[in-house]
């Protein structure tokens, strides 16, 4: 009997050191993103030629509406243009494509893939562009974002992160995906940012220099989370990702609770598989070359996701407490310090009766997210899709 207590002491002790350690680095990048100011943004030099890669994977319902939107951009047509990698788009959708002055780069694979259709693409394209540009099949550009994104590159950097916004809040978990994307915008780009470490990367409204982005591409075939990958390769190589909180794109949310769990289940199986991959490698780099930035990257692979954070603090709470066993302070200073990181993170625009009311439905995006993490230990071997179909447009 005593060893069963000694042994649930010490694993009691093991969870709280672990979501205690989350916990303070977490609301130290909350608090820090506050006081971010924005960045010397020098004067304009010249336009450059951005490339626009849209990679469309059975994005029927939406690509059309996309490119439409896309060619209104505040930026000379003759410097940017959009390419669209059809993969398995029906045969009028292409044929609507190719009458916008696009191009359309036609791809078929046994198992589809982002890293892929995007290195199909840089194959076939001619190398006269000095930024790429990549946006998903659902993204709609603010009309000024590709002026932002040159001007972001004024400032010498190569690597930037545009600002994406929820294009809908039209059900629950459309509403909570995008508090979610918007605490980790705060948390693992402007938090970062304000720190003097690079931005985190987020799959789409990124831009990067055309010939880094090429060869760093090269060198990917990820299956999920192509995107990661990318931000380990830049982040061994000392390379600064800048975050522009102005240049915004709207990225439409998921509507229900299959979506969700799909897309988390994705995530939550990249991030167990770089973390696993990389974690020692850049504990190494750490210590011999003081890679900080490699080091930060690998280590919030193990980080929770926020929605479990508060869940599983939440409920143990209301256990220890209840029946009063446990370190009953220990967790409730715990549980003080994840409010404060949701209170400093979420946008005050989400303040609202409608949010309040999707604090009800927090047990439940709990639950979905319990779910997908018994789920995404295989979700990383096959390309998992997420369908969109909300048409909304960004005003300015």
């Amino acid at each position: 009997m005593n060893v069963l207590i000694f042994l649930s002491v010490i694993i009691e002790w093991a969870i709280l050191i672990y979501f205690y350690i989350s916990a303070i680095y977490l609301l130290y990048f909350a608090i820090i993103g506050l006081f971010r100011k924005a960045g010397n943004t020098v004067k304009f030099d010249y336009f450059r030629r951005i490339l626009i890669l849209i990679p469309a994977f059975k994005e029927d319902s939406v690509i059309i509406g996309v490119v439409e939107d896309a060619l209104k951009q505040d930026y000379p047509s003759e410097f940017y243009k959009i390419v669209v990698i059809a993969d398995s788009l029906n045969e009028k959708t292409v044929s609507k494509l190719n009458q916008f002055p696009i191009e359309t780069v036609e791809v078929n694979f046994k198992d589809s893939t982002k890293s892929k259709a995007l290195n199909a693409a840089l194959n076939k394209i001619k190398d006269d562009f000095d930024i790429v540009v990549i946006l998903d099949a659902d993204n709609l550009m603010a009309k000024d974002f590709l002026v932002r994104i040159n001007l972001g590159f004024a400032n010498g950097f190569k690597v930037i992160q545009g600002h994406r916004i929820a294009k809908n809040n039209d059900t629950s978990f459309a509403l909570l995906d995008g508090i979610s994307e918007e605490i980790n915008n705060h948390i693992f780009r402007q938090g970062h940012r304000a720190s003097g470490l690079s931005s985190a990367l987020i799959g789409s409204a990124m831009g990067f220099d055309y010939k880094l982005f090429k060869r760093l591409m090269s060198d990917i075939n990820a299956i999920g989370g192509f995107d990661k990958e990318l931000e380990l390769l830049i982040a061994r190589e000392k390379i600064k990702i800048d975050y522009l909180t102005d240049a915004f794109v709207l990225d439409e949310k998921v509507q229900n609770a299959y979506r969700f769990t799909n897309q988390r289940r994705r995530w939550l199986s990249a991030q167990f598989y770089y973390f696993g991959r990389d974690f020692l490698p850049s504990l190494h780099l750490l210590i011999t070359r003081g890679n900080i930035e490699y080091f930060n990257k690998a280590f919030q692979f193990i980080l929770p996701p926020r929605i479990l954070l508060l869940g599983v603090v939440v409920m143990i709470n209301l256990l220890v407490q209840s029946v009063r066993i446990g370190n009953m302070a220990e967790w409730f200073y715990l549980l003080i310090i994840t409010v404060m990181i949701f209170i400093f993170s979420v946008p005050l625009k989400y303040y609202s009766l409608k949010t309040l009311k999707v604090i009800f439905d927090l047990p439940k995006g709990f639950f979905w997210m319990i779910v997908s993490l018994i789920k995404s230990r295989r979700a990383n071997r096959k390309f998992l899709h997420t369908e969109h179909g909300t048409k909304t447009t960004l005003k300015s």
